[in-house]
């Protein structure tokens, strides 16, 4: 096992069902915010980046052309935002010693946020690194090898939350600015989020 190899598990297989239109192909700062999700993994030093697709899997596939990405289908998306985490995990290789795992419809995490996880985690070795943004937990989250397990195990909607619960005591904790938690889920949060990356 490489101890240096993390890979990137980069969830996009929802329905955005709350944004009327699928956010993946909405354009953000010129590029999709599919697109700009996987070049920032990419950017961070993750290997390789997963992306788990599901709802328009076709679209998706095709918006990925050129970028050093594997995409990953996930055939039971409709069962729940667990079941993609699942399915990412389930294709890390086996010679990478952690997974960052990202959310598609989080534009405003940053290739730096990424690596500072990184870094923290290769001086600590702990088995869970998450990000705080005030008292919200939310990706990028790093899971080491040792919790694998438990996360291919999961099933339905609540992420990797219960995972989280019962290692929280091991793990360690990177304060984020709250702004970044911008997460795509109706058309005003798709506003916000391009007004900041035009100020940027």
């Amino acid at each position: 096992m490489t101890a240096d190899r993390v890979a990137g598990v980069l969830l996009a297989a929802g329905t955005s069902s709350r944004m009327g239109k699928n956010k993946l192909f909405l354009t953000l700062g010129g590029s999709t915010v599919l697109r700009r999700s996987v070049e920032t993994a990419l950017a961070a030093g993750l290997e390789p980046v997963l992306v788990v697709l599901g709802h328009e899997s076709e679209r998706a596939r095709a918006e990925l052309e050129g970028l050093a990405c594997r995409p990953v289908l996930n055939a039971g998306y409709a069962r729940g935002m667990n079941t993609s985490l699942s399915a990412g995990i389930a294709a890390v290789p086996a010679d990478a010693s952690a997974a960052v795992v990202l959310l598609a419809d989080m534009p405003l995490v940053t290739a730096e946020m990424i690596r500072e996880l990184l870094d923290r985690w290769r001086g600590s070795q702990a088995p869970l690194g998450i990000s705080l943004y005030g008292e919200v937990v939310a990706p990028p989250i790093l899971y080491g090898r040792a919790l694998f397990p438990e996360l291919r195990a999961l099933d339905g909607e609540a992420g990797g939350k219960s995972v989280i619960e019962r290692h929280r005591g091991e793990a360690f904790e990177l304060k984020r600015p709250a702004a970044a938690l911008g997460d795509l889920d109706v058309p005003a949060d798709f506003e916000r989020a391009r007004a900041v990356l035009e100020e940027a």
